[in-house]
């Protein structure tokens, strides 16, 4: 059974930084890429990050470059969203899902097949 449980959200002022978790279950990360999204309120679910551990390679959205790092523990079967820098704009809730393929071709919702249930990250002084 595929399981993504996310954790590490929170409250936290502008220019701070906080680190999500993804632990997925059900699946390896050796198989299928992750990915990490964010949907703030009144708006479209936007893809923030990608990282495929069979190629070893990861996107960003160009928003979030240079202030957000993805990585992976593939012993742990869990994928880090490590944020720095954080803006007001940058409050949403973040989910992470399992992507249908090995690699990150581009941040679509629909190439994604199962979803964690999210976790609310605010920024605000």
């Amino acid at each position: 059974q595929v399981q993504l449980v996310e954790s590490g959200g929170g409250l936290v002022q502008p220019g701070g930084s906080l680190r999500l978790s993804c632990a997925a279950s059900g699946f390896t990360l050796d198989y299928y890429a992750i990915g990490w999204f964010r949907q703030a309120p009144g708006k479209e679910r936007e893809g923030v990050s990608c990282i495929s551990s069979r190629y070893g390679s990861t996107y960003y959205v160009d928003s979030v470059k240079g202030r957000f790092t993805i990585s992976g523990d593939n012993a742990e079967n869990t994928v880090y969203l490590q944020m720095n820098s954080l803006k007001p704009e940058d409050t949403a809730v973040y989910y992470c899902a399992k992507s249908m393929y090995y690699g990150c071709s581009d941040l679509s919702s629909w190439n994604y097949d199962y979803w964690g249930q999210g976790t609310q990250v605010t920024v605000s002084s």
